[in-house]
């Protein structure tokens, strides 16, 4: 089990980027999938990016694909998701998680977990005008 708090998030005009950030306390290993969601008002909440926590190969959700870069500090206890050319529709409340799953963390197999992840942050808010 680890403990997952995100800080980063803030009020922004459209066109600008942000760098969030999830710190996790614990050992990293326990979990061996990462992964950024967000959730717009009023919205379900959606994965948009993950990782293993061993590292390799990261995948995002087509909302923000080509704009966001999700990586990891050396130690894995910091995840990191970059966002540019930010814009209203990607303005929610955004939550690291991370989950231990039988198998390699893809985009695929995350889809079958959903929401049902381990550990949760409480959540950082993004709001882009």
């Amino acid at each position: 089990h680890v403990q997952l708090v995100e800080s980063g998030g803030a009020s922004v005009q459209a066109g600008k980027s942000l760098t969030l950030s999830c710190k996790i306390t614990g050992d990293p290993y326990s979990s061996n999938c990462r992964a950024w969601f967000r959730q717009p008002p009023g919205a379900e909440r959606k994965r948009i990016a993950n990782i293993a926590t061993g590292g390799g190969r990261t995948y995002y959700a087509d909302s923000v694909k080509g704009r966001s870069t999700l990586s990891q500090d050396l130690t894995k206890t910091t995840v990191y998701l970059q966002m540019a050319r930010l814009q209203p529709e990607d303005t929610a409340m955004y939550y690291c998680a991370a989950v231990k799953v039988q198998g390699y963390c893809g985009f695929g197999l995350l889809a079958r977990v959903g929401t049902d992840f381990g550990s949760w942050g409480q959540g950082t808010q993004v709001t882009v005008s």
